[in-house]
């Protein structure tokens, strides 16, 4: 049981669409309907809510790390927990497994296992961000950098789900990778235009 609860409370904490949910609470329709489509928290922020953008990177972000809290509490694989919050939140049940790209709920998820390795990826994803402004770019540099530094800090079961997880960041971001080699990828505070250019922009939540 010490695999199996944790990955059915994961899987169910990582489902619920805290930015969709938000979004209709508001009165600002189905947020699969604007932008990118997607459910996280920066196309929330494409309805000119910051504040629901916030609380949604909070949310989605939280779902791995409560995930992780409890199962360590429960005597759990906490790495098992997150590792299917962050699988919930890419593939709900509630929505047919079409969720997000999962990258707050991956950074939550690494800030519970092991907070040093949660504040690397983070200044890792601020100062590609940065420098490149472009926040698909800093959030794969940020995923992919994450199992080397598990592995680092002799974190082997810990970077193993981060391995995981970065696979399947990649995966979802397949159509940022290439907007990015081909230069067409909007940068961090594109208008309107520029992403309509382009199509869904910067979709990473």
């Amino acid at each position: 049981m010490t695999f199996v609860l944790p990955l059915l409370l994961g899987y169910l904490l990582g489902s619920v669409p805290f930015g969709l949910v938000m979004t209709k609470a508001a009165g600002l329709g189905d947020i699969r309907d604007i932008g990118s489509g997607n459910i996280g928290a920066t196309n929330v922020l494409r309805t000119g809510r910051r504040d629901l953008a916030l609380a949604t990177l909070l949310l989605d972000g939280g779902k791995g790390a409560i995930a992780v809290a409890i199962a360590y509490l429960a005597g759990w694989r906490p790495e098992l927990a997150g590792a299917a919050a962050f699988l919930g939140h890419c593939f709900p049940v509630w929505l047919g497994f079409k969720g997000g790209k999962g990258v707050a709920t991956f950074m939550g998820t690494l800030f519970a296992l092991h907070w040093p390795a949660g504040v690397f990826a983070g200044a890792a994803w601020l100062v590609v961000a940065r420098v490149s402004r472009y926040s698909s770019l800093a959030a794969l540099v940020a995923a992919s950098a994450s199992p080397f530094v598990f592995f680092a800090m002799g974190k082997v079961a810990f970077a193993f789900a981060a391995l995981f997880m970065t696979a399947l960041i990649l995966i979802r971001h397949r159509t940022n990778i290439v907007r990015l080699l081909a230069g067409a990828e909007p940068k961090i505070g594109a208008g309107k235009k520029e992403i309509d250019k382009t199509g869904a922009a910067n979709a990473n939540a």
